[in-house]
């Protein structure tokens, strides 16, 4: 099963997904086993809801609040995120022989309370040679004909809700919603699930475990035991996205950028180490492992059902089918619903191009990507080194209870809320940009779409060049050599992300593409800088097996390390010659790469054109040094013999590919890779922490700083706190991502943040990024809305991250204006368009708005996880009733706002209607989108995070 989440459960059995969700044996029966682990899901509430729930998520990272929601909380909120494949997910599986796990298993199974609501369908499950392997609850032992029609994801769900039924947090009542998911999920009903895992990447890791550092200081002011403040569920923190491409192109470069990536980050590191033994059930795994890629109550969603057909031609990859199903999905709206693939197609779909598709559901937009488990799953699990008594356990239960797909048996049809379908045959090579993951373009179309980018004005899909400045070219110097630019001119080629680096067909294919050239004498030019980082070591070993990786260094992708690099905008500085060919030029530079995600100003601050494409063709756009190439007609360059040489010279037959994965990925690469995956490495074993519970704040720290969250907080929640004259920070149009709201990459050196840490000593070399020093929320509200590609209306066209102050006129940098509003006790909104919040949802996107002491976003609709992050931390999310916005009301952004809300919170309702007036005499009806009577209640304390602590004190 192969689910999009954001959480996984502690035991990684079925990890190829992007969703993780609960054991599927629950607390009566071995938690560790989870045969669903295999999908990749799609939430990130805020920070606290990481530690408090989560599954395995789009999603790529998990945001702390699910964790702390699990302090006390119910169910969780997912994102999608690939597994094994894409990275470790399953550390403490891995760790732990099999042995002890299936005795484990029997010993908790034996111990199922006797007064549960479901005891009656507590069952035996037999082992095939006699025995049993435990007991499960079983779904036919229900006799409901509505079960047998039920969405394979939908199952997944009313099994955990039985398992964990305790008439408090799930009760019978949420089983028979589940049951009756047909005629209930239209109706946004709420139900709980409980995951077994939350998974966190250091980006949101160090934030996590800061907030729970401060709530312990809280607890502990307020009179009460700060040693209640743990994760319920079991953590792993997997260190992935601190190294940087600082040393590209060099046999030394993994090494060189660890020792980089370990001076930066020393503080963080430290901290991380100091959190994973402070607190309980925290396993943080080191740098230089691999890439993971990511929570409550949850609306019971809607499911799309999405049947395959057919086989993929030759030549096209599980990258470019990925990218025509999100453009597809994204087409639909699928924007809080699962996604379910079935169908015949689905026998051709390796495990691995499962996790591919899985792991982009936070690009489509879904909750969740989800592949049920069949055999190819069974055979994933073996490969991985999973015992045969383990597989056979997995294959009996899910067989057992109908969540097994078995295409030799006919299959039963199932309900979904609504459907797409997709012929195999009919994918065609593509990459997807220049500025959205969503804007596919076929490989065929490719030159004449950049060209259309080119006279296209400013917009997702226009730079508007003018058509006398389209062919202009810039010569310049490197190192000594004579060089040169133009609009299209690839300056960054990266084999990166979760979603690509652990697919051995996409890695050993680029590996092939690189073999070909190099054989044809083909050369990557000097400026171009390219670089390798794989998704974990086993993809290492199955390089140096297959005798590819030579081929890739002869090319430049040498491995520069162990993480996120490029895809989370990791990717260093370009060569200084190079950077001042693009800025003085005002060229349109090119990056290709292999990553989740394109959006402005996150692959690199001097790349305005970035194209999402296959691992193979990220080789071919890096020889070809231009993304303005028909592959078709144009030759990628000249051999040694002076010959043209062509893409389909190039480029591996699927045959070539199938026969190197088969003899080069080997079971015990995973064995030995993961054995070691907790073990660290030398820095990370020497970095020492103090054994204190409470965490000793430095005051002069610009890493890792003591938030202001819980300053005078007392016992006595503060209610419903309304919005009166607030003035509009910011005005800004559709598809506002999380990279605009808070950038991860680097600090530019004008930025009020290069000024907070210039003040405290820290030269500009050592700024690191926005992502890695979140830790502390000076700088993260400093890098709030400090997207350099930000386009807010009330600046008029002009692009950047600067606002007007309204009451002086004054153009002043965001985070400036807004603490000019707060030191005038003046409340701010923002306005905004459609699809707020979208891309990688995490709780930061809200917590630095909040530290703006932003009141209120209204929107026209919002990303479904960000729209429960703003309501974790406080901030109230509207909408504009359907069919209207900013402009068809009329408003400029000018204005004082007043939002109506009842001052009692017995008094809001989830989805009421709020009336807003302005100063100017507008009046409009939004739609308040708290969604469930559970975001109610974090909204009366203040945030998630204070319900949390208030709620352990009354224990």
């Amino acid at each position: 099963m192969y689910i999009a989440t954001s959480s996984s459960s502690s035991s990684s059995m079925l990890s190829v997904s992007r969703v993780r969700f609960s054991s599927s044996f629950s607390k009566y029966s071995a938690s560790s086993f989870s045969p669903y682990n295999l999908s990749r899901v799609s939430a990130s509430p805020s920070a606290s809801q990481s530690c408090v729930s989560a599954l395995n998520r789009k999603f790529r990272s998990l945001s702390f609040s699910s964790a702390l929601r699990s302090l006390r909380c119910s169910a969780p909120r997912w994102r999608s995120y690939p597994v094994d494949w894409l990275s470790p997910v399953s550390l403490r599986a891995q760790a732990r022989t099999t042995s002890p796990f299936i005795e484990r298993f029997e010993r908790n199974m034996a111990t199922a309370a006797s007064d549960h609501a479901f005891k009656g369908i507590l069952t035996g499950l037999p082992k095939p040679g006699g025995g049993e392997f435990g007991k499960f609850f079983s779904l036919p032992a229900l006799n409901d004909p509505r079960i047998e029609r039920l969405p394979y994801s939908i199952k997944i769900l009313l099994e955990s809700a039985i398992r964990n039924c305790d008439d408090f947090e799930v009760t019978k009542d949420d089983v028979k919603k589940i049951i009756d998911w047909e005629n209930t999920s239209p109706k946004q009903v709420e139900i709980p699930f409980k995951p077994a895992r939350v998974l966190l990447q250091d980006f949101t890791g160090v934030p996590a475990v800061v907030d729970l550092a401060c709530m312990r200081d809280a607890m502990k002011k307020l009179g009460s035991d700060p040693d209640k403040i743990n994760p319920l569920v079991p953590v792993d923190l997997v260190v992935d996205h601190s190294v940087q491409v600082d040393v590209a192109r060099s046999e030394n470069a993994v090494q060189a950028n660890m020792e980089l990536e370990f001076q930066r980050n020393k503080e963080r590191f430290a901290f991380l180490k100091w959190g994973s033994s402070a607190f309980q059930n925290m396993l943080v795994v080191p740098p230089g492992s691999g890439i993971v890629h990511q929570p409550m109550s949850m609306v019971l969603p809607g499911v799309v059902g999405f049947k395959l057909s057919g086989k993929l031609r030759n030549g096209v990859t599980a990258t470019d089918l990925v990218l025509t199903v999100t453009q597809m999905l994204r087409k639909h709206g699928v924007v809080g619903k699962f996604v379910e693939f079935y169908g015949d197609g689905m026998s051709e779909l390796s495990l691995a191009d499962r996790a591919t598709i899985a792991n982009m559901s936070p690009e489509y937009g879904a909750t969740m990507g989800f592949f049920p488990v069949d055999h190819v799953t069974l055979q994933y699990l073996k490969l991985t080194g999973r015992s045969d008594e383990t597989v056979a356990m997995i294959e009996a239960y899910l067989r057992a209870n109908k969540m097994f797909v078995d295409y030799n048996e006919p299959q039963q049809e199932r309900l979904y809320t609504s459907y797409l379908q997709l012929n195999l045959e009919e994918v065609e090579p593509c990459v997807s940009g220049p500025k959205r993951p969503h804007d596919r373009v076929p490989l065929k179309d490719m030159k004449t779409d950049w060209q259309a980018c080119l006279d296209s004005q400013v917009g997702f899909k226009g730079f508007g060049v003018r058509k006398e400045e389209q062919g202009k070219a810039v010569s310049f110097s490197f190192h000594g050599q004579p060089a040169e630019l133009k609009h299209g001119s690839v300056v960054i080629a990266a084999i990166t992300s979760c979603t690509n680096t652990s697919n051995p067909s996409v890695m050993l294919g680029a590996g092939l593409v690189a073999k070909k050239a190099c054989e044809l004498g083909l050369e990557v030019k000097p400026w171009i800088k390219t670089s390798l980082a794989p998704g974990s070591g086993v993809v290492t070993k199955y390089l140096l097996q297959s005798g590819l990786q030579k081929y890739l260094n002869q090319l430049g992708f040498h491995i520069v390390g162990y993480g996120c690099t490029t895809c989370i905008g990791n990717s260093g500085e370009l060569n200084e010659s190079v950077a001042s060919a693009i800025s003085e030029n005002d060229i349109i530079a090119a990056a290709v790469l292999s990553g989740n995600r394109n959006f402005e100003g996150r692959v690199h601050p001097l790349t305005r054109a970035n194209y999402l494409a296959s691992p193979p063709l990220v080789v071919a756009y890096a020889l070809a040094g231009t993304v303005d190439i028909d592959f078709d007609k144009d030759p990628i360059g000249e051999g040694k013999d002076g010959k043209k040489v062509y893409f389909k010279d190039i480029w591996p037959s699927n045959e070539e590919i199938a026969e190197i994965v088969q003899s080069s990925v080997l079971p015990d690469m995973f064995k030995s890779t993961y054995e070691a995956i907790t073990k660290g490495n030398p820095m990370w074993n020497q970095l020492s922490v103090p054994p204190s519970t409470l965490y000793s704040w430095d005051p002069n720290s610009t890493y890792i700083h003591e938030p202001p969250y819980f300053k005078d907080m007392t016992m006595d929640p503060p209610g419903p706190q309304g919005v009166k004259d607030a003035y509009c920070l910011l005005h800004l149009g559709d598809s506002i991502t999380t990279d605009h709201i808070s950038p991860a990459g680097s600090i530019h050196k004008d930025s009020p943040a290069a000024k907070y840490l210039i003040e405290r000593g820290v030269d500009r070399k050592d700024f690191n990024s926005y992502g890695s020093r979140r830790g502390n929320d000076e700088v993260m509200a400093r890098g709030t809305f400090a997207n350099i590609r930000l386009v807010n209306k009330l600046l008029n066209g002009e692009v950047g991250p600067k606002t007007i102050h309204i009451p002086t006129g004054e153009k002043l940098y965001v985070f400036d204006a807004a603490t000019r509003y707060k030191a005038n006790g003046q409340d701010t909104i923002i306005l905004a368009g459609a699809e707020y919040g979208s891309g990688s949802s995490r709780d930061w996107a809200a917590k630095g708005p909040m530290l703006l002491g932003v009141k209120a976003v209204i929107a026209k609709s919002f990303e479904r996880i960000h729209r429960s992050n703003l309501v974790g931390m406080g901030i109230i999310p509207l909408c504009f009733k359907p069919g209207e916005d900013a402009e068809t009301i009329g408003l400029t952004g000018h204005e004082r706002y007043t939002i109506h809300l009842p001052t009692k919170i017995s008094d809001i309702k989830p989805g009421q209607d709020v009336a807003v007036t302005t100063d100017t005499g507008k009046s409009f009806t939004c739609i308040v989108r708290f969604d469930t009577e559970v975001e109610l209640a974090y909204f009366d304390h203040g945030g998630i995070l204070h319900y949390v602590i208030r709620n352990l004190i009354k224990q």
